[in-house]
């Protein structure tokens, strides 16, 4: 008889102008989308090689070592097609210096973008937040850019709403309810068939979208998936799959305390409203449990000044039993500096000694003291900006993460939300993933400076002087950043799977307490 009801309900089903609409319109919205989304795929990956490309040259042409300016990529992410999370929103580069650290700034985390648009000088931020990269198709603007998880989002769970309003309230308005129970088969037993069968109706479009949009794929040379990327991808369709349960189960539970489908189908309505569309975004903007942020910002900047005063009281210090006068990183006061530079120019950014002047003698008295003086300034200025970069780490986390910490917390009150932080975990879009990017060009600022030490760099001609010889620029390590393993996004990904898992068991049970009770 269970077997029976589910043959039933899925012919139902089948047999409806819903499922139909479920059909076409999946398969019409995530068919056009992946075509828009593979275009935008291929502009970011155009634009993050010539970006390289301009990266190498201009290492190349660097003069000394002191000007070195490198910046670092983040390949674009082929798993963005289906849940871009936070991947084009953010900038792909950053500035790897040796006098500031790659870090997470407020412009990044704060969800409030009229309030506190401020950054540390020394913690640069990811470039460009906010602004898609690599865009320079004209006709990409034509249409919408979504990913694929947030047409399942907020289509396909109203269409599980559209499945479910009707089946026992439609079922109690045309006495077929009362047919059913008539037979030898438990309340329970009734429910679930009808889950089962609406839920492998939805399941139909899904699968059948995206192994079209895999078809596309398999078409562009730019996108290789590797055993990893289809394990997360079926992370992705699990997760959704779980979500749109959710909704299933909404909707059969408004149906179940409702004896009319028109009234269940309004209520469902109202809610699918609510959870999808109004309370992911105004949740974001609900609760301020930080106040004002104004004196932390002052207790930094106050650490800040004190960090520097003392570093430039070491490099008073230092400078004291040398014959070195003038402003550093030139010392032009010397008596005996006349004859020791040709050319007028030379850099001088914040307290590191950047310099580009061509060294006329290098037996010149003032030579020993002015590299005795770089390898001692330029490691003083690399720590300085390390203990910078933790005080801005530490008001950022104090501040901006605190408050973001809390909207994620209030954003899970809705399945919509659970299901983008879930999926943006699973393809590595989220802000962890973001997070890795930067803890890898802080490993790699951090190698660069252990292979100028290795070297003596900061103390070297080269370090300041153009004109003695060749910089061999292939010492510099090679920046290489990797996706977090398969397991680290399950692991990020499963506390809103697990929410979403535990909302499906309440439903469901909640469904079935009421409809044994329900007068047919």
């Amino acid at each position: 008889m269970f077997l029976t009801l589910i043959r039933q309900e899925l012919l139902i089903h089948l047999m409806s102008a819903r499922f139909f609409a479920a059909v076409v319109i999946t398969l019409l919205l995530v068919v056009a989308n992946t075509f828009v989304l593979i275009g935008a795929h291929e502009e970011r990956l155009a634009d993050y090689s010539q970006k390289d490309a301009v990266n190498r040259e201009n290492v190349a042409s660097t003069a000394t070592y002191s000007i070195l300016r490198l910046k670092v990529q983040r390949p674009p992410n082929s798993l963005s097609l289906f849940s871009a999370g936070l991947e084009t929103r953010f900038g792909s580069e950053l500035d790897i210096g040796f006098d500031s650290v790659p870090a997470l700034s407020n412009p990044i985390v704060d969800v409030r973008p009229e309030e506190e648009q401020w950054a540390f000088g020394s913690v640069p931020s990811l470039s460009s937040p906010g602004a898609p990269l690599g865009i320079n198709n004209p006709y990409l603007h034509l249409f919408s850019q979504i990913d694929l998880v947030f047409i399942f989002q907020v289509v396909l769970s109203l269409l599980a709403l559209l499945f479910a309003y009707d089946a026992i309230a439609g079922d109690w308005e045309t006495g077929t309810l009362r047919l059913v129970l008539s037979h030898p088969v438990g309340r329970g037993s009734v429910l679930l068939a009808k889950y089962i069968a609406a839920m492998v109706c939805l399941l139909l479009p899904v699968l059948m979208s995206l192994l079209l949009a895999l078809i596309q794929c398999s078409f562009t040379r730019s996108l290789q998936f590797s055993t990893d990327d289809f394990l997360r991808i079926g992370g992705i369709v699990f997760t959704t799959i779980v979500y749109l349960s959710v909704f299933y189960l909404i909707g059969l539970f408004v149906s179940t305390i409702t004896r009319r489908a028109s009234t269940s189908l309004m209520l469902c309505m109202f809610l699918w409203v609510i959870l999808v569309l109004v309370y992911p975004n105004w949740s974001r903007f609900a609760l301020n449990p930080m106040g004002d942020r104004r004196g932390e910002k002052v207790s930094a900047d106050r650490q800040i000044a004190q960090v520097r005063e003392e570093a430039d009281r070491e490099r008073d210090r230092f400078l004291a039993s040398s014959p070195l006068t003038g402003d550093p990183p030139i010392f032009s006061g010397s008596e005996t500096f006349s004859g020791l530079f040709s050319g007028a120019g030379y850099f001088f950014l914040g307290d590191f000694p950047r310099v580009n002047l061509e060294l006329k003698d290098t037996a010149h008295p003032l030579v020993p003291y002015l590299r005795r003086y770089y390898a001692f300034a330029a490691p003083l200025q690399i720590q300085n900006a390390e203990k910078v970069g933790f005080v801005g780490q530490q008001l950022v986390a104090r501040t901006s993460l605190r408050q973001a910490q809390w909207d994620e917390r209030l954003m899970k009150f809705s399945p919509a939300s659970l299901y983008a932080f879930a999926t943006a975990a699973w393809a590595g879009t989220d802000l962890d993933g973001m997070v890795d990017y930067i803890q890898t060009a802080q490993a790699y600022r951090r190698t660069l400076i252990d292979t100028f030490h290795e070297r003596e760099i900061f103390a070297s001609l080269q370090w300041f002087a153009p004109n003695q010889g060749d910089i061999d620029w292939s010492i510099l390590p090679r920046f290489h950043f990797e996706r977090a393993e398969i397991g680290i996004n399950a692991k990020r990904a499963l506390p809103e799977l697990f929410l979403l898992l535990c909302l499906n068991i309440i439903l469901f049970m909640a469904t079935f307490l009421v409809f044994i009770k329900v007068e047919v």
